[in-house]
């Protein structure tokens, strides 16, 4: 039996399924990813996308961290649809198999393909709010500023994004755990599973139908029920539903 019809297997007799994903998810959607050959951490700029994108930056340097958030974040996830990634989990949660997504994305793909239960850890950019008297607003606000987008009230907005520094939302981690810990087939897709503290969630996994899919190996194959080196597009692609 071959991988295909090994994961078939798998979610045919499934009914508590649980995805887990990454950037490789979004990566056929046309997003970049950070640590690829062709991601974000390979691109040239005045300071490391680590350190634009986190919360003392964002804080000192508003300025420079919107210019680069607008470039490489905001505008690529507005020409971004739903790849047949997304599509699948969908539809498995509309069949009553999938229970879960757990993403480490943030651009929203995942919901405008339909998928419901979406456990997004590193938070959204369709949500914003502003930092002075907390209103709240969606991905326009932000896409169409000129500059630091501000409220009127003087205030400046904020994505409603885990940026580096911060803790992860306490609701999310509860979710996650819950979900995780229930499922009864966990496939992790189109991660590298070196981002922490996100990648230790798998541990609360108590399956013995652990399904790792990416193109390149993880330090949780060794683990896994089933490997599959592909792109997880490529691989949903030719699940029968």
């Amino acid at each position: 039996m071959d991988t295909i019809q090994t994961l078939q297997q798998y979610i045919d007799q499934s009914s508590r399924i649980v995805f887990f994903g990454g950037a490789g998810v979004s990566t056929e959607s046309g997003i970049k990813d950070f640590r690829g050959v062709d991601g974000l951490y390979h691109l040239k700029y005045k300071y490391n996308p680590e350190t634009i994108l986190s919360h003392s930056f964002f804080l000192s340097r508003p300025d420079e961290f919107y210019e680069f958030y607008q470039d490489k974040i905001v505008q690529p996830t507005l020409a971004a649809a739903p790849n047949t990634a997304h599509r699948v989990l969908a539809q498995l949660e509309q069949a009553g198999k999938l229970t879960a997504v757990v993403t480490q994305n943030i651009d929203g793909l995942h919901q405008m393909a339909g998928s419901q239960n979406v456990l997004e850890l590193h938070g959204s950019i369709h949500r914003n709010y502003c930092m002075q008297c907390g209103q709240k607003y969606g991905l326009d606000a932000v896409s169409n500023a000129d500059g630091v987008p501000r409220y009127h009230c003087g205030g400046m907005f904020r994505p409603d994004v885990v940026l580096y520094e911060e803790p992860l939302d306490e609701t999310i981690i509860t979710k996650t755990v819950q979900a995780i810990s229930q499922a009864d087939l966990l496939i992790v897709g189109g991660t590298s599973l070196t981002v922490y503290p996100a990648a230790g969630f798998l541990d609360f996994y108590q399956g013995n139908r652990l399904v790792v899919i990416n193109l390149d190996n993880t330090s949780y194959d060794s683990k896994a029920a089933l490997t599959i080196n592909g792109k997880i597009g490529e691989v949903l692609g030719k699940i029968k539903l």
